[in-house]
C-alpha cells in the first residue's frame, strides 16, 4: 500500500494534520491536500473582502464545485468523492484555516449529504423505508453533483428545539402530494444564496396536532419556492461570510420528493450519532492552526504584508509561541481522537469525550487568537492583517447549537456524576 504523500500549498504551509504521522488514508491525504492547495490560493484572498463587506463568498462555491468539493459526502457510485465523516472534518479544517465562513457554511452544505448518506446508511431501517430513501436521495445529489447546486440545514429557532429538548417551532401539515411548511429559522446561514434549504420540521398529519419531536422531518425547500422570504439585516462580530439571516416559511409547498430523510427517523438519527454534532468544529481547528501559523510567520519576518523584520530572538516571544504549540498540540490530540471513534451508538466515555473535544477546540481557537494578538503586537489590530478576523471569527464558535460551550460543560459535569436514571432522590 503506497504511502499518503505530504502536499506544501505554494504558500508553504505544511498540512494540519501530516498524513503518514497521524496515519491518514490516501483518500484522506488527498482531499485534506485539494482543500488546502484551494483554500491557500484561492479562498485567503478572498477572506479580507468577504468578512468586510458580510457577503457570502459565492466565487469559493463555484471553486469548490468545480474541483468535485460540493459532493465530498456523497458516494462515489452517486458521482461524489464517498468521504465519511472523519475524512470531510479532516478536510473542512484546511478550509477553515484560510476562511472561516467558507468552511462554516460549507458544513451546513455537507450535513445534508452526511445525515441523508453514512449516518443514515449505519442505521437499521425497513428495507422498504430504506429503497425508499435511496430512491429520493438520488435526486437530491444528483442537483449536487451535476447541477453544482448548495444546499444549507436551518436549525435554529431561537428555542430548546436546535438543542434537542423540544419538538421543532416549523411545521410540516401533510397534504395532498407533499407538506405544506409554516415557520421560521433564526442565524440561517447561506440564506439568499443556498439553492435549497434542508429546514427540520415537526410533521402534523392535522393542524390541531400537538407537535412532537418523535415526528420530525427533514425536508428540502427550495428557495424560489413560493412563501420562502428571508429578512433581518446581518452586521455581527465574526463569521460575516456566513450571511445567517432570519429565513421564514409561509405556508410553503414541496412534494413528496422533497423528504430528505424518512419520517421520524432524525431523533433516532441524532440520538444514536451524537459525534455528527461536532461538524461545526473543524472551522475551529483550523482557525486554531492559522492563529499560530502567522505568529510564526510574523515573528520570523516573513508574514506577508509585513516588513521582514525578525522578532523571534526575544524570550518573551519565545515562550509564547511555545505555550501557542502546546494548546494547538492538545486541541488536535483530543479533537482527532474522538473524530476518530465517531459511530452510531458510542459509549459514555466516548461520547464525554466529544464534548470535551467540542469544548476545548472552541475555546482554544479563540485562546490562541488572543495570544498571537498579545505576542505580534499593535500591527494585529490591523484589518490589513488577519489576526483580527481570526479572533473574532474564534469568539463565534463558542455560542453555536446544539453543542455550545456552556452545554458541553454542562453534559460533561452531570455525565461524570450521574449514571442514565440516577437522581439525588432517596
Amino acid at each position: 500500500m503506497n504511502k499518503p504523500v505530504q502536499v506544501k500549498t505554494a504558500t508553504g504551509d505544511a498540512p494540519i494534520f501530516e498524513p503518514e504521522a497521524w496515519g491518514l488514508t490516501p483518500k484522506q491525504a488527498e482531499l485534506t491536500a485539494l482543500a488546502r492547495t484551494l483554500a491557500a490560493e484561492k479562498f485567503a484572498p478572498r477572506a479580507a473582502e468577504i468578512d468586510r463587506e458580510a457577503r457570502f463568498p459565492t466565487e469559493n462555491y463555484r471553486d469548490m464545485a468545480e474541483a468535485g468539493l460540493l459532493g465530498i459526502c456523497i458516494p462515489e457510485d452517486q458521482g461524489g468523492r464517498g468521504a465519511d465523516l472523519k475524512t470531510y472534518m479532516l478536510t473542512a479544517a484546511e478550509i477553515g484555516r484560510y476562511c472561516g465562513a467558507t468552511a462554516l457554511t460549507f458544513n451546513m452544505h455537507v450535513s445534508s449529504c452526511l445525515w441523508t448518506g453514512a449516518l443514515l446508511d449505519a442505521l437499521e431501517i425497513a428495507p422498504a423505508l430504506r429503497a425508499e430513501h435511496e430512491e429520493k436521495r438520488k435526486l437530491h445529489y444528483a442537483r449536487i453533483v451535476r447541477e453544482g447546486k448548495i444546499y444549507s440545514q436551518p436549525f435554529s429557532e431561537g428555542g430548546a428545539a436546535a438543542a434537542g429538548f423540544k419538538a421543532f417551532g416549523t411545521t410540516a401539515l401533510k397534504v395532498e402530494g407533499g407538506w405544506r411548511i409554516t415557520g421560521k429559522k433564526i442565524f440561517a446561514s447561506l440564506s439568499g444564496h443556498a439553492d435549497y434549504y434542508g429546514a427540520l420540521c415537526t410533521a402534523l398529519d392535522h393542524p390541531d396536532e400537538d407537535p412532537s419531536r418523535r415526528n420530525t422531518m427533514y425536508l428540502a425547500v427550495p428557495a424560489d419556492a413560493e412563501g420562502v422570504e428571508v429578512v433581518g439585516e446581518w452586521d455581527p462580530l465574526g463569521m460575516r461570510g456566513t450571511v445567517s439571516r432570519t429565513l421564514l416559511f409561509k405556508d410553503v409547498f414541496v412534494g413528496e420528493d422533497a423528504q430528505l430523510m424518512p419520517r421520524g427517523i432524525y431523533p433516532e438519527a441524532a440520538t444514536r450519532w451524537p459525534h455528527m454534532f461536532m461538524t461545526l468544529t473543524p472551522t475551529y481547528m483550523g482557525i486554531a492552526q492559522a492563529a499560530y501559523d502567522f505568529t510564526v510567520k510574523y515573528l520570523r519576518g516573513e508574514a506577508p504584508g509585513t516588513p521582514p523584520v525578525k522578532r523571534r530572538m526575544y524570550p518573551t516571544k519565545q515562550l509564547a509561541v511555545a505555550e501557542m504549540r502546546v494548546k494547538l498540540e492538545q486541541a488536535k490530540a483530543l479533537w482527532f481522537a474522538a473524530i476518530s471513534e465517531a459511530r452510531p451508538d458510542p459509549s459514555k466515555d466516548s461520547l464525554m469525550r466529544a464534548w470535551a473535544a467540542q469544548n476545548t477546540v472552541m475555546e482554544t481557537a479563540n485562546a490562541l487568537a488572543a495570544l498571537a494578538i498579545r505576542t505580534c503586537g499593535g500591527q494585529s489590530m490591523l484589518r490589513s492583517l488577519p489576526l483580527e478576523r481570526l479572533y473574532r471569527d474564534s469568539r463565534c464558535g463558542s455560542l453555536m447549537l446544539p453543542w455550545t460551550a456552556e452545554l458541553c460543560m454542562d453534559m460533561l459535569g452531570k455525565a461524570a456524576l450521574y449514571e442514565r436514571g440516577e437522581t439525588d432522590e432517596e
